[in-house]
């Protein structure tokens, strides 16, 4: 077995403990790539419904396929004389008008695929539909420009495949102090202070062996670091805030760490959709309204891109069950503090030139996104991170 597929099957590598920094990736990079700019990805699992989160208020086709779910026009924040936003992501509105929120509409990629999981992960691998990855486009990133573990975070107890690189994973840790802690433990000492030259030599377990050992000293820098900064704000009490607090945290703590990743779940509303979604927007406009005052007052926003994706829309028509199912295209929000295309990115979806599933066409291919974010934001080759080239957009 190769080592890394070794790590990549075992227990450990899907835990607390990712990688090695023995892999020299740095040996090339540019100074200007060691820079400040940090990216923060969130993922609305499940599949947001985008027709009622940017909802297209004068369409009568919305409203007709939609009976009971639609968003009533005394419920919409008008954007545009077509577009609106639902009246719960007012604080989205704020950073609207303050010139930092990009929305691109119909974003997807060929050949949808309807499955949670195999969606998630052609846009965490930025794969074609038919294509199998097992390293993430943030993973690869990290391979190539990234010098340890921590260049990447996810603000979870477990690692998804995004930040899952070749010879390179990120970090997992909601807690760094319980990150520290767990590898400060007598039973995680024991499996190091046991390794000897006859297991060092056995390809695999030396690995191993030095992968655990710069999990530990990675644990140990995010920890020290980040308590050197807690922020004066105060977030929402739910999980999402919290996620944000802590990414909030460790980014005005200037760690080194690059690249960030959040998921809020809840968004597959097959039944009952209006209320369900309204909460989910309500606690995602609060807790990013709060996290990016927070990175304003400490002057970290004006270096900080937020993504906010969904790894499909959901379809025009409403169900049995009051709800929607499983679609296509969809919009993803940008955020930041010099965008050159503030408000409506493109145009919005075409109600009457949908597919054969009823689903809104895609216009716009999430790995363009991507490629812009790498290149012009973090300043590195795309096509190496993404095996591909793709249009490059201007929103920054």
């Amino acid at each position: 077995m190769k080592r890394r597929d070794f790590l990549k099957q075992s227990t450990l590598a899907s835990s607390l403990f990712f990688v090695p920094s023995f892999v020299k990736a740095f040996e090339d990079v540019t100074k200007e790539t060691l820079g400040f700019k940090k990216l923060v990805i969130i993922q609305l699992s499940g599949g947001n419904d985008g027709l009622n989160t940017v909802v297209p208020y004068r369409n009568d086709i919305y409203y007709r396929n939609r009976p009971e779910i639609s968003i009533a026009k005394n419920d919409i924040i008008k954007v545009t004389d077509d577009l609106g936003l639902n009246i719960n992501l007012r604080p989205l509105k704020n950073l609207l008008d303050k010139g930092y929120l990009s929305i691109i509409n119909n974003v997807g990629y060929p050949n949808p695929i309807r499955s949670h999981f195999r969606s998630t992960d052609i846009w965490q691998t930025a794969s074609h539909s038919n294509q199998y990855l097992n390293t993430g486009w943030l993973g690869r990133y990290i391979d190539s420009y990234g010098k340890k573990p921590h260049s990447g975070i996810e603000i979870d107890d477990s690692l998804s495949l995004i930040l899952k690189g070749e010879n390179i994973n990120g970090i997992a840790t909601k807690n760094p102090a319980i990150l520290n802690r767990n590898v400060q433990t007598p039973f995680f000492k024991k499996i190091l202070e046991k390794q000897t030259p006859e297991h060092l030599s056995e390809h695999n377990l030396g690995y191993l062996y030095k992968t655990m050992i710069e999990a530990s000293s990675s644990a140990k820098y995010i920890y020290e670091t980040s308590k050197t900064f807690k922020t004066k704000l105060e977030y929402p009490n739910n999980p999402f805030g919290k996620q944000l607090k802590t990414t909030a945290e460790f980014i005005n703590s200037n760690i080194e760490s690059k690249v960030y990743y959040v998921s809020m779940g809840g968004y597959d509303t097959h039944a009952n959709q209006k209320n369900k979604q309204s909460k989910l927007l309500d606690i995602y406009s609060k807790s990013i309204a709060v996290f990016v005052n927070d990175l304003e007052q400490n002057n970290t926003f004006k270096d900080t891109l937020i993504v906010t994706f969904s790894e499909f829309g959901r379809r025009l028509k409403q169900n049995a069950a009051k709800g929607t199912d499983h679609g296509a295209a969809n919009n993803v929000f940008i955020i930041g503090k010099n965008l050159n295309k503030p408000g409506f990115y493109n145009e919005a979806p075409n109600l009457l030139d949908l597919d054969n599933n009823n689903d809104i066409k895609y216009s716009i291919d999430f790995r363009s996104i991507y490629a812009t974010v790498l290149e012009k934001w973090l300043k590195v080759n795309d096509e190496t991170i993404l095996n591909s080239s793709f249009k490059k957009l201007d929103f920054i």
